[in-house]
């Protein structure tokens, strides 16, 4: 055999190995995620507030109880996360919210929010106007990419 067989056969070994690897990963971390998710939706409850602020910043900037710097693994503090300040009944507090509903969320305004722990997961019933969010501008490669896609007749992507 040639030495050029052999180096590639090594290197697609590795990769199998790589695969099943990450395949098994992904498994276990699908399954712990769905296993916090079910107690995630097992403490859900609705509680009424008045949204003060949101930001997104660093864990240990952001006001949490040390019990939850703590226990958050230390690759993952100087991550930003999204941080909203809301006044529960008298106390004000500082929530995680869920990244996907972090945009819709009003600020100075009366929410019924869905809240599971410090974790807030939907946000219900809004009083007053819904306001607008306004729409992210576009980079310039994704502006060059949307008018390539115009010239050529196809639908830009969303």
């Amino acid at each position: 055999m040639s030495t050029l067989t052999i180096v590639l056969l090594v290197i697609l070994a590795i990769l199998i190995i790589a695969v099943v690897a990450l395949y098994f990963f992904g498994k276990k971390a699908q399954k712990k995620q769905s296993e916090q998710q079910a107690q995630i939706d097992a403490m859900k409850q609705t509680v009424s507030m008045l949204i003060i602020d949101k930001k997104r910043m660093k864990l240990k900037d952001a006001g949490l109880p040390q019990v939850v710097v703590d226990q958050t693994p230390k690759l993952l503090r100087n991550s930003k996360l999204p941080v909203v300040k809301a006044k529960v009944g008298p106390q004000v507090m500082s929530l995680i919210c869920e990244e996907k509903i972090f945009d819709s969320v009003p600020v100075k305004k009366e929410v019924k929010a869905v809240v599971s722990g410090i974790y807030i997961t939907d946000v219900k019933g809004l009083h007053g106007k819904q306001p607008v969010v306004p729409q992210k501008k576009k980079g310039k490669f994704k502006q060059l990419i949307e008018k390539a896609q115009e010239k050529a007749g196809a639908k830009p992507i969303k």
